[in-house]
């Protein structure tokens, strides 16, 4: 009896998630910022046979010789295949609701890994559920799951390649002093305890295998995290990450055991591991291979030495260690100040959802001497460390808000069995209290906070599908073949199928070498102010444009409010 609720709980859940995930879908009929217009062009552009191909450049950090180039040359392929897949089996090429139902169907798989963790982490329906919708309703999250962006695919693949990690540590690698665990039951029993009021239930260790069937059983559990954390680099650069975690978490040093034993008991799963890995990457790497002469692209260890975000855009990119310390060692200290303190508010905030932060790290603290969560934590504090003292500037311009959608479900378990962990050091503090009652309560009360904040977000900054002036304005006045120089090219190109390139973060004196190069005709300003400066929408050094005399600029007249378009002549 008791299995068949735990079924029919499921099958509930499963039902409930499909219908919320297509339903947040609706707060997005479009794509919204350059990310998500990148990879719907892309896609759309494979679908409709013209390849992995781009019509424009948005950075020039690998930036090919003349366009149309191959895509994908920062950014990776899997979120545009996702998208075209979808259109492709709807047999719509461009339509966006056809991009974005696998999008759909991967929130509610990752809110099912949501449900799963709830169960395996606190060990009731309660936690199952309301970690489930807390993954669903997921605050800042949720107006962008919706976007064909990396977001809901990387939080699927991301967050399952750490669960069969966790398998891997408590079922492939058995080692002194780790916890026990039944795939039957799914709750940890700690073989030492601290503390252990705060510790969860214990159960069996469940029926004994062969030795044959265990080690089956461990290959397949390596190979799985291979090939999730795999897909989770298809997805984003630095899904590699997880299978650098993969291997520290395997290697990690235990009390009692010497290295060379722990080396000789991981390394036949590191290899399967890997090989699962390259497995899934051969193809791409090849890919790469036939399009650039390198196996991934080149130039992304840049970022490490950016001084300003606007670096990205430099023309040519020429950051490096000689331009970061040319003023001495401060930008060091404050570039990575600026990122620690941007990223602490988006753990705090985003992935905390504010109440809930102390809650998650108190479960997590109670459990941490559950194998199970090894993976998980040093993943969550290398992708930190790396978004915030190797990449800053593209760590908080959005690189940690992107990959810790994969720490979702588990930060949602962990803050709803670390609610119960605090419930129960205050009802043995308070004797008159309904540690029970209390726990249902707060639970209830976490989940409204979730909704509040999810809701909010999602509704105030929905997506449309029309088209904005500027763009009706520039397919009535351009010729069909133009390049514009725009801040934008993804969304130029969307809007009216037009190339062009990136604004260089340089002088205006490289326009003409740019505009030779790449066949540019046209230059586009956005958001100017009267005071001759164009806000957050062009670089300033090339502001001047605005109140300097350039003979290789013609202004053209355009009925859009603070916007200045420019015909460019070149020799």
């Amino acid at each position: 009896m008791r299995q068949v609720l735990a079924h029919r709980g499921w099958i509930l859940f499963a039902l409930l998630a499909l219908v919320g995930a297509f339903a947040l879908m609706r707060l997005s009929a479009a794509p919204g910022y350059t990310d998500s217009y990148y990879h719907f062009n892309a896609a759309t552009r494979l679908v409709s046979g013209d390849g992995l191909t781009d019509p424009y450049l948005w950075t020039y950090i690998g930036a090919p010789e003349t366009l149309p180039s191959p895509s994908h040359r920062y950014w990776m392929p899997l979120t545009s295949l996702i998208a075209a897949l979808g259109m492709g089996l709807a047999n719509a090429p461009g339509d966006y609701a056809a991009a974005t139902w696998p999008f759909a169907l991967m929130l509610a798989g990752t809110a099912l890994t949501g449900f799963w963790l709830g169960r395996r982490l606190g060990g009731r329906a309660r936690h199952a559920w309301i970690a489930g919708l807390l993954t669903l309703f997921s605050g800042f999250f949720t107006r962008f799951w919706g976007q064909t962006d990396t977001f809901a695919p990387y939080a699927l693949v991301g967050s399952l390649c750490l669960v069969a990690l966790g398998y891997t540590n408590t079922m492939g690698l058995q080692r002194r002093g780790d916890p026990m665990w039944s795939p039957d039951d799914g709750l940890p029993e700690t073989r030492t305890p601290r503390r252990a009021s705060l510790q969860p239930p214990s159960v069996g260790t469940g029926p004994a295998l062969s030795a044959d069937k265990r080690n089956l059983r461990n290959r397949i559990l390596f190979a799985l995290t291979g090939i999730l954390a795999g897909l989770a680099h298809l997805t984003r650069a630095d899904g590699v990450l997880l299978l650098l975690v993969g291997c520290a978490a395997a290697l990690w040093p235990v009390r009692g055991e010497r290295y060379p034993v722990i080396l000789r008991r991981a390394l036949p799963g590191l290899v399967i591991m890997t090989l699962a890995y390259l497995l899934v990457m051969l193809p791409w790497f090849a890919h790469n291979m036939a399009v650039s002469g390198t196996p991934l692209p080149v130039g992304g260890t840049q970022a490490i030495w950016f001084r300003e975000y606007n670096d990205l855009f430099n023309y040519p990119p020429d950051s490096s260690p000689g331009t970061f310390f040319a003023d001495g060692i401060a930008p060091l200290f404050t570039t990575r100040w600026e990122a620690f303190s941007s990223n602490l508010g988006t753990f705090i905030a985003v992935e905390g959802l504010v109440v809930m932060m102390p809650l998650m790290l108190l479960g997590l603290w109670v459990r941490r001497h559950d194998g199970f969560l090894r993976g998980f934590w040093l993943y969550a504090l290398g992708l930190h460390l790396a978004m915030t003292l190797v990449f800053p500037f593209p760590g908080y311009r959005g690189g940690l808000f992107h990959s810790a959608a994969a720490l979702i479900p588990w930060w949602a378990a962990l803050g709803v069995a670390g609610l119960d962990d605090a419930v129960d050091w205050a009802a043995r503090r308070r004797r008159q209290w309904r540690a029970g009652t209390a726990k249902v309560i707060f639970s209830a009360a976490l989940l409204v906070v979730a909704l509040f904040l999810s809701l909010s977000t999602g509704l105030a900054n929905r997506v449309g599908g029309g088209t904005p002036r500027l763009y009706d304005e520039l397919r009535a006045i351009l010729p069909e073949n133009a390049r514009v120089m725009i801040n934008d090219p993804a969304a130029l190109y969307y809007f009216t199928g037009l190339g062009g390139v990136v604004l260089p973060n340089e002088s205006p004196d490289v326009i003409p070498e740019v505009a030779r190069r790449y066949g540019v005709s046209y230059l586009l300003l956005q958001d100017v102010t009267a005071d001759g400066r164009a806000a957050d929408a062009a670089p300033p050094p090339l502001w001047p444009v605005l109140t300097g005399d350039y003979s290789f600029l013609t202004p053209i007249s355009l009925d859009v409010p603070g916007v200045r378009l420019y015909a460019i002549t070149v020799e």
